[in-house]
């Protein structure tokens, strides 16, 4: 085997990969409640759809698991992967087997905070089984697909129906699957292929540990309520009340309890949570609130609230996209199979990407510097580099791209006039109608819906579209909305899963035989029907599957080459348009945003409140950014 130390050297080569800054976490304030209890307060306005963090992929689902359920590895306040269940591990010569080493002090509790058994290597295999078993319906299991030996071949296997091409698979035993426990503290995963991004996986939901009997003892019904989970992380969830409340308590029992200083959370639910949460940050009743753009004028130029605004802190690992939704199931009333001709047909969306104008929407939240926050490819800037330092963004393939803004209205209206002769030949009628939804627990997003319609019609006219914007529900909404297909044209977005470009296909890609795949505007259905965007689908999809298959640490420039040539030509053909990356929300704060796990890729860093301390006080913009300056990114 080929031992990989675990260093100071080994995290600095992790932390180019994790697009790690420089600087230090020490100058943590003290708690503003004094003594041993440090408590936390916010309201929220979306709830979740499930606890279970073994089936969900929704990033609202993610924020009780990241602090409740410990990772093999995880990332510090700097980006670097550091040790966490695991406390040592090695790979193989040929890169396909990785063991690792689970450290033995680490305790499942209940929601009660009474520990309930260890956390030992079976948990992981467990878990993986749960994902790979068909009935639980896990949102995430395909990500294991190709990764993990012979996943798909049990999923599928499982199922005992056949897939899309008539073939049934045949059944084996789980067994046979790359995941097992070597003794009861070394954990073993055999891969497919090599992986070049598998260690930085790790943060990720999908392989997170739950105990093997209480998986057994509740089958679907794990995680259906906080008695109904077992919890090894920094927290437990003591209340679970949908809608209501949720309380997530300290777990002194966690190994590295020295290192959660809040000893409760507590989170409110309110539908008018952006509404009433500055109201209750004057009065000291809540420790965070968005200040929306309707506030935040009138707040920095108050005094009396002036000093209570600062900002999130700076993310690349969550990129937004805008979606044609290539399997309408809307209403009648949209007129769907009009939309579908109007999708179908290449022109019709390069005039919708040139007729959009990302600085007018993007100008809602962040009026004050909007073009920092955009950009012309879907990877966002600075996520990751290949074998030479070369910024993923900045490769050969998106030079005419990154260098040119997609808005320009002369070049929208010259596509305008080729669609409308095409789709009227093909018996399509105008305007279309564009059902653009929102989710109105996002704030801003409704804002932003309007400013859309009325700068993109000015451009095409009315004539050509109709866009009709609609509130969505708050709670389920990718559910109800994005993965149902309930919508034509909407902002969607994707965060990282792992520190490689190819997490960035994954909402578009879709392999052959699976028509939902990660439920994101449904590109494949052109291919299966056949449209006027068959070939250009399938030329992308090829593109994907080529850079894929290129897996060698050796030929790391050629793959990441391969994936940014895919890239270009999903964006060159519209089939989706870049929009940006995630805004550092004007925020009222009583922590420093640089204290807590940060990490480009696996969105569970980036949710825990582990090293975060309460301050007495609310953030400044001029303590935020010393703050940044002393994190160094």
């Amino acid at each position: 085997m080929k031992k990989k130390v675990l260093s100071l050297i080994l995290c600095a080569a992790m932390a180019v990969t994790m697009l790690a800054g420089c600087g230090s976490t020490d100058g943590q304030s003290a708690s503003s409640s004094g003594g041993d209890a440090m408590e936390y307060r916010e309201l929220y306005s979306s709830e979740v759809g499930t606890l279970n963090y073994l089936t969900t992929s929704t990033i609202n689902e993610m924020i009780i698991p990241a602090n409740v359920i410990d990772t093999l590895v995880e990332t510090d306040a700097k980006g670097n992967l550091v040790p966490s269940l695991a406390t040592s591990w090695e790979q193989s010569d040929d890169g396909l087997t990785w063991t690792f080493h689970l450290r033995e002090d680490a305790k499942w509790v209940d929601n009660t905070g009474k520990e309930v058994a260890d956390v030992v290597a079976q948990d992981f295999v467990d878990a993986m089984k749960y994902i790979l078993t068909p009935e639980y319906e896990a949102a995430n299991a395909q990500n294991l697909f190709g990764v993990i030996l012979n996943a798909e071949e049990y999923y599928m296997g499982a199922t005992g129906v056949a897939d899309e091409d008539g073939k049934v698979w045949d059944a084996i035993d789980f067994s046979e699957v790359g995941v097992k426990a070597v003794d009861t503290y070394t954990l073993q995963y055999t891969l497919a292929k090599e992986v070049p991004y598998f260690l930085s996986s790790l943060v990720y939901v999908l392989y997170m540990p739950a105990n093997g009997a209480l998986l057994e003892k509740t089958g679907a019904n794990f995680a259906t309520s906080a008695d109904t989970m077992y919890y090894n992380g920094g927290y437990y969830l003591q209340e679970f009340t949908p809608q209501e409340k949720q309380v997530l308590v300290k777990n002194d029992k966690n190994w590295d309890a020295a290192n959660v200083f809040i000893t409760k959370i507590t989170r409110t639910y309110n539908a008018e949570a952006d509404t009433l949460a500055p109201e209750m940050v004057k009065r000291g009743e809540v420790d965070y609130a968005d200040i929306g753009s309707e506030i935040l004028d009138d707040w920095l130029s108050t005094d009396e609230t002036k000093n209570l605004v600062s900002k999130q802190r700076p993310s690349t690992d969550y990129s937004y996209f805008y979606c044609f939704n290539f399997n309408p199931t809307f209403a009648d009333e949209y007129e769907p199979e009009n939309w579908k001709l109007a999708v179908n047909n290449e022109n019709f969306r390069q005039a919708m990407k040139a007729a959009l104008n990302r600085v007018n929407p993007v100008a809602i939240s962040e009026p004050n510097a909007p073009e920092d926050y955009i950009m012309n490819t879907v990877t966002p800037y600075s996520f990751t580099v290949n074998a030479d330092g070369k910024d993923f963004s900045d490769l050969d393939a998106f030079k005419d791209i990154k260098a040119n803004d997609s808005f320009n209205a002369d070049t929208a209206a010259s596509y305008k006039e080729k669609a409308v002769e095409e789709l009227t030949a093909e018996g399509a009628t105008f305007p279309v109608k564009v059902l653009m939804k929102y989710n109105p627990s996002t704030t801003n997003w409704d804002k932003e819906c309007a400013v859309v319609e009325q700068q993109m019609e000015e451009v095409l006219g009315t004539d050509f579209i109709d866009i009709i914007v609609e509130a969505g529900p708050s709670d389920s909404f990718l559910s109800q909305v994005r993965r149902s297909g309930d919508y034509a044209f909407m902002k969607c977005g994707w965060g990282a899963d792992y520190a490689d470009p190819e997490t960035w296909t994954d909402p578009f890609y879709q392999a052959e035989g699976d028509l939902e795949g990660y439920k994101y505007a449904f590109i494949r259905n052109a291919i299966e029907e056949n449209t006027a965007s068959a070939a250009t689908v399938q030329e992308y999809f090829d593109l994907v599957e080529a850079a894929k298959a290129i897996t060698a640490d050796a030929d790391k420039n050629a793959r990441y080459d391969a994936f940014a040539t895919a890239e270009a030509y999903l964006i060159d053909h519209a089939l989706t348009i870049p929009y940006g990356i995630s805004i550092s929300n004007y925020v009222a704060v009583r922590y420093n945003v640089f204290d807590g796990e940060y990490a480009s890729c696996g969105t569970v860093p980036n949710k825990r409140y582990k090293f975060i301390k309460v301050q007495d006080n609310f953030v400044s913009m001029e303590e935020y950014e010393k703050n940044r300056e002393a994190w160094g990114n």
